[in-house]
This record gives C-alpha cells, structure tokens and sequence, in this order.
C-alpha cells in the first residue's frame, strides 16, 4: 500500500475451532474440573486428555471428594462440540473412553496448603514454580490485539453458523488465521487494514470448493470483519488445500495444552509455557496468568499506558510472587516501570490464594474458557477492568 506510513509491518494470529483435536481435549479436561468443582469447590484437578480415532483418554492427578461418571462428563463434552457420528471423525456414543486418574501427590498438597491443610488463604503457596504473563493493548476496546480477536471471532462465527444450520455442511474441525497491517508509533501500535484471512475448515463430502469460498465469505467474513479494514488487495485463503472431509481426531491427534497461543495472544507479548486447561485454581499457570492480564487491562484501561505486558513468577510452596515486572513499550503515560509496578502491587494482591479469593476461582465455569480464548470476553472476572488507586 503505497500510501502508507514507513513504519508499519505485518503481524499473523491464528486459532482453532472447538473441534479441532487439541480443543477438544482441552474442553474435556475443563468439563471434568467443572464437575470436580460443583460438587467439591475444593478440589484439586490436573487433568489431562489425549484423543485420536475412536478413542479418549483422561489421565492425571485428581482429589476430590466429589463423585464423577468421568466417561459420562466426557461423553457429554464430546456430544456438546458436535462429533455424533463416525463420518465426522468421532462419535460422542461409541468412542472408547479410557480414565486413567490418581490422586495429587500428598508431598505437593502438604508444600501448597500445610499440614492438614491449614493454611489460611494469604499463606497458600504456588502449586509449582514458574513464569506467567498477562498482555493488554488499546487497539481494541476488548484491550486484545486485533489479529487474535479476529481470528478467534472468525471461528466462533463458523461454529454458530454450523450449530443453528445456516451453513449444514460445515463440520466441527477448523482452523483460523488473520494477518493485520500495523502502524508503530513511539510503541503505540494501530491497525491499518486486514491483509489476509485464511479459514480451513471441514466439510461435508458433497459441497464444492465454490459453495464452500462463497459461504464463508457471506456469513462468517462479512458478517464479523468491519468492513472498513478489508480493502481490494485484502488475500483470502478459504479452504486453500482444496478438501477437508477427514477431521477431528480421526484426522489428528489431540492433546490438552498444545494451544497456548490460540489460549492466550496469539503470539503478542510473552507466554510463560503453562497450560491452562484441567487444571484448578491453585495452580499458577491458570490463576496467575488470569490475574496478569487482570492488571495489565487495568493499566490500560486506565490511560496508564497505551499497551502492557506484566509478568509474575512464582516458586512451588511460596505465597509471595518472586518477582513482578510490567513492559509498556515506551507506551506510559509520563510514569516510569517501577511505578507501575508499584501501582500493581498496591491493587493487587498476587498471592495464590489471594487472587483465587478475589476472582472467585473456585467457582465452575471453566468450560466455557476451554474454546475461542481465556481473554478478552467480559463474562470472565479477570475481564472486569479494575479503578486502581494510584
């Protein structure tokens, strides 16, 4: 584009549909602590799935003292993303479910919660050791970097027009992908126009190429890009390997916590490795990367600065975060790093069971985090921007 500023550059974010192999395992794993939760708010779940054809596996360490038809809550998950029968890759009916779980290692409860469990809520520790990171820019009133929000609405829209029957042939498989053009200023970053848009998802066996590209267009694209940030050199790519008929986990294997980027920001700001799925509050690669972002939004949101990554670190058995440390790429607004670290520490309270208390993290729910991304939509808590005391 010839009449664009110099300093501008392309950025791609990509996500996948709840069908996709990996989210379904993701989907699975939160349904079983969902169950855990509703019975036992207490309970301490690090669940695992694997799936590949014909077959679910649920694996990990479980205490609870819930009572849980483990394959009914998978069978239930399952059926709820849409895989009912074998020519869809799975069928939620005769899929052979395999529970492989354990109970937590008492070493790790007695490091987290004390002998006995004693410990009050401001001494818990961290369920391990590790890094998290929370990321927040204005380029959206979400405060969620364009690329991602775009390619994980893209993808809700075809599951939406799947599920009501808009669009019959569509199947649960999918992937998504969304190049931006941004503009830098001084750090400040603003989105000029979508590149390119690719959309790969399945379909039944008996739809064209033509129908298929056509379709997408009219009612998932229209409908979800603005209309001013598509132009005529905007690139579509819909269903550019021609047939995608063999999907879900007949097609792939799927894995719990193989979509931490599509999870998280798409690929902005920093991500610490952890997964989020399966696993209750009280382990840090959940919670802590749920209370970053809760920060790092209320900066923003706060006009403290225009884009912000923040991150904490913990050590297993430890209350207090090793270290708090908040980027803003040039972006603040007349306060040095420190001070906005300072601010973070003062508004939040980053301790494990501290954060789990203020955002009410014992509380089922989690599902619905497990498809179309853990950020950016304001029914979660961490969500709910904060009015900092300076």
């Amino acid at each position: 584009m010839a009449g664009l500023a110099a300093k501008t550059f392309l950025f791609t974010s990509e996500s996948v549909n709840e069908g996709h192999p990996d989210k379904i395992c993701d989907q699975v794993s939160d349904a079983v602590l969902d169950a855990c939760l509703e019975q036992d708010p207490d309970s301490k779940v690090a669940c695992e799935t694997a799936t590949k054809t014909g077959m679910v596996m649920i694996f990990g360490e479980i205490t609870t003292k819930a009572k849980i038809n483990y394959e009914q809550v998978v069978r239930d998950a399952i059926k709820h993303i849409g895989y009912d029968s074998e020519d869809k890759g799975f069928d939620y009916k005769t899929a052979n479910v395999i529970v492989a779980i354990e109970e937590q290692s008492p070493d790790i409860h007695q490091g987290v919660f004390g002998a006995g469990g004693a410990r009050a809520p401001e001494d818990i520790g961290a369920g391990d050791q590790g890094i998290m990171f929370g990321y927040a820019t204005d380029e959206t009133e979400e405060c969620m970097p364009l690329t991602h929000l775009l390619a994980t609405k893209i993808g809700y829209k075809l599951t939406e027009v799947r599920k009501n029957g808009t669009l019959a042939w569509v199947r649960p498989d999918g992937k998504t992908q969304v190049t931006v053009q941004y503009k830098n200023e001084n750090g400040k970053l603003t989105p000029l126009r979508v590149h390119t848009i690719v959309i790969s998802t399945q379909h039944a066996p008996d739809v064209s190429n033509e129908q298929i590209r056509k379709d997408l267009r009219e009612h998932v694209i229209d409908v979800v890009v603005p209309k001013h940030l598509i132009d005529a050199e905007t690139i579509f790519h819909l269903n550019p390997s021609g047939r995608f008929v063999i999907g879900g986990p007949h097609g792939d294997a799927g894995l719990t916590g193989r979509k931490i980027i599509v999870d998280s920001y798409g690929g902005w700001g920093a991500h610490g490795g952890g997964a989020f799925s399966g696993k209750d509050p009280s382990k840090v690669d959940r919670s802590a990367a749920y209370a970053a972002r809760w920060a790092a939004k209320s900066l923003v949101k706060a006009g403290l600065c225009n884009r912000c990554l923040i991150q904490v670190s913990y050590a297993i058995g430890v209350a207090e975060p090793l270290s708090i440390n908040v980027e803003t790429y040039g972006t603040s607004a007349g306060k040095s790093e420190e001070e906005l670290v300072a601010i973070v520490k003062r508004n939040f309270d980053l301790r494990p069971g501290c954060l789990i208390r203020d955002l009410k993290l014992k509380q089922s729910g989690y599902l619905k985090t497990a498809a179309y991304g853990h950020f950016g939509r304001q029914e979660f808590a961490w969500e709910q921007a904060k009015v900092l005391e300076m």
